[in-house]
């Protein structure tokens, strides 16, 4: 079977499963199963049908599980979301047809991911810049300043920022990875390349800093230093740059903890929420005890307690920071660790593109890609789970947000031109191989 038939085949198993939840929760909420729902749970299925046509007739030797892990993780953000507020699932499936074009615009546009390379610079430009933006005219909205207002919209700059860093990062690293892994000196006994290679890393680190102090985000923070650390580590495999990664963020860390009172919040509660369960703990507490509540086999999808009486959620933010909370509630246990699941599939499928990728850029973008989404995917689910302190990012392609569902929709276009170019290079027709050059 080609590649593209078992996505499709993937891609019908997908919308099944979405479907029959969509329906199921309409017919829980509404006691009845209207035309309305199934002709959502078909739209649903249309756009990523569209998609899979998309990159049949462009991307045709492109990894083909991708974009069904993809329809599977948004089906159910889509299911849980119509269950706690249906008018926001609207404007959610609103959001993914804006993903779904900017997803087409990725592929129709770049069409080979190595144009990205030559203009390195300036997408690592336009990700400072959106950073820079953010802290100078955002809104702060419960404690951190991440939203854009313009136009009656809300952007989250940061999801985008997050793949230009990606795309400068690879390219940078993939230029200076020799110069990176030769020691010339010793520090306090450990073999380091000069000091001048280590400007990128100081970079990243007062980005953190400010992203601490200025945009009160710890989550964001964490995600980009971590991303950098993840990438330098695989460009030039020392542990050292691990090893100053962490103690600079520790640094960082030490100093938001003592001048950003809504850092030391987070920590205060991550610690130790019961002090603090009429306030600040009063979600996280909330939250553990629905995790608990789902038990091994969950309550059923549209059946959970994620309600009062009123239909106000019993945890606040539920459709957004806490969407796992309401998956475990629900599912149980094993829904929960089935998502998870497909999540490390999808990092796998990751990993995997960046392993067979035949050059540095490429190895480094898709792997910086996967580790993004990795590490974004960890960070929420173990601020929820309360494994390390909350943070306000949200959960890929589950979450409510129109800025993390479009941004993760390029996130996947990208990744699938790095598995086209290596397919075809590693085993595509001449006539696939000659048009790739003419491309480049």
């Amino acid at each position: 079977m080609s590649r593209r038939n078992q996505e499709l085949l993937f891609l019908l198993l997908a919308g099944a499963v979405s479907t029959m939840a969509y329906v199921s929760v309409y017919a829980s909420r509404f006691r009845e199963i209207d035309t309305v729902a199934v002709v959502h749970a078909l739209a649903f299925v249309g756009i990523f049908l569209l998609l899979h046509i998309v990159e049949r007739l462009l991307l045709p030797q492109a990894d083909p599980f991708l974009l069904p892990l993809t329809a599977l993780l948004v089906a159910v953000g889509l299911t849980e979301i119509f269950r706690i507020k249906p008018a926001l699932a609207l404007v959610q499936g609103q959001w993914l047809l804006v993903g779904a074009g900017l997803f087409i615009a990725t592929v129709v546009l770049v069409r080979d991911h190595m144009r990205l390379d030559r203009y390195r610079y300036l997408v690592g430009a336009v990700g400072l810049a959106l950073l820079v933006a953010t802290i100078v005219v955002g809104t702060t909205v419960r404690g951190a300043r991440l939203w854009i207002h313009a136009f009656g919209f809300s952007i989250q700059p940061s999801e985008f920022a997050k793949l230009a860093i990606v795309v400068f990062l690879a390219g940078y690293l993939d230029d200076k990875k020799v110069l990176l892994s030769v020691p010339q000196r010793h520090l306090l006994g450990v073999p380091v390349p000069a000091f001048k290679y280590f400007g990128p890393l100081l970079v990243m680190w007062a980005l953190s800093l400010a992203m601490l102090v200025f945009m009160k985000d710890f989550g964001m923070a964490l995600l980009f230093m971590s991303i950098f650390v993840a990438l330098m580590y695989m460009a030039t495999a020392r542990g050292v740059y691990v090893l100053a990664g962490a103690g600079l963020f520790a640094a960082a860390g030490a100093i938001a903890l003592n001048v950003v009172p809504h850092v030391q919040d987070r920590f205060r509660v991550w610690l130790d929420p019961w002090p603090y369960a009429e306030t600040t703990g009063y979600q996280l507490l909330q939250s553990l005890f629905t995790i608990a509540d789902g038990g091994i086999l969950g309550a059923g999808i549209g059946r959970g307690y994620l309600l009062f009486p009123d239909k106000s959620p019993v945890v606040p933010d539920l459709q957004t920071d806490f969407i796992f909370t309401a998956v475990a509630n629900e599912m149980g246990l094993l829904g929960a660790v089935g998502v998870i699941l497909v999540y490390l599939l999808f990092v796998w499928c990751g990993f995997r593109i960046a392993v067979y990728a035949p050059d540095g850029f490429s190895k480094l973008l898709a792997a910086g890609l996967a580790a993004a989404f990795a590490l974004q995917t960890f960070i929420i689910i173990g601020g929820v789970t309360r494994v390390i302190p909350l943070t306000g990012i949200t959960l890929p392609f589950v979450s409510y947000g129109g800025s993390s569902i479009t941004a993760n929709l390029m996130l996947v276009a990208l990744l699938l031109m790095v598995s086209n170019r290596t397919n075809i290079l590693r085993g595509g027709t001449e006539l696939e191989r000659r048009r790739l050059a003419e491309r480049g």
